[in-house]
This record gives C-alpha cells, structure tokens and sequence, in this order.
C-alpha cells in the first residue's frame, strides 16, 4: 500500500538550511513519510564537508546534483550537475567529499540508516 499523499508546494528559496551535526552538511527536508521513514531532501555540502567513513543505508538512496562537485573517493563515482546516483540498500560507499560548494537532491523510500552513524551526534541528523 502506497503511503497517502497530499498536495505540497514549497519554494524552497524560502527556506532555511538546517545545519546538520557534521561540519558543512545542511538540509532542507522537503517531504517525509514518518511511518515508513521514507524522504525527500535537499542536501548542501560546504566546499570541503565530506562523509568522513565508508557506511551503508537501510533503504534505497538516490541523488540528483543541481549543483558542484562531490566524489565518493573510494570508487571515484563524482557527482556533478546533472548527475543521477543510485545506491542500494545495504551497498556500502563512501567516504565522499565535496571538491566545490555542492547541493544535491536526496532521496530515500525507506529509513536512512540501520542505526545512527557516529558522525552525528542526534538522531534528527540521522532521519
């Protein structure tokens, strides 16, 4: 059973970034389904931020970049403008990097993580 929608609209200019707990990461959460865990967000890394581990996801990850330079370093996969990354669930990837000023679309139909990642230090950052 699809989870029940109702009609949003945001703009998204109108928003502030949310600092996350890990240096140079931010978010503009634009849709969530609390009972599957399921969402839709916009991701800023800061020149420089990067995930600082190789790690996994419970659920499917897919990113579309609007904007900069992120690599996963381990593969070489690079995220650039117009770039579609698809990430299993279970995959492990990572550690990336932000080479410039990065945002990207991010989403998840499931839950981000299996358990809370030692970089952040709030389950909020983790969701």
């Amino acid at each position: 059973m699809l989870p029940s929608l109702e009609e949003i609209l945001i703009h998204t200019a109108e928003m502030p970034w949310r600092a996350k707990s890990l240096a140079g990461v931010h978010e503009k959460m634009l849709w969530r389904d609390e009972a599957t865990g399921a969402s839709i967000a916009l991701i800023r890394f800061d020149k420089g931020a990067s995930i600082p581990t190789p790690h996994l996801h419970a659920s499917n990850q897919f990113m579309y970049c609007l904007q900069g330079h992120y690599e996963y370093t381990s593969t070489g996969v690079t995220l650039r403008p117009g770039s579609f990354y698809c990430n299993p669930k279970g995959n492990v990837h990572g550690p990336t990097l932000a080479h410039e000023d990065t945002i990207v679309v991010e989403i998840y139909d499931g839950p981000h993580y299996p358990e809370r990642p030692s970089w952040y230090d709030n389950d909020e950052d983790a969701r």
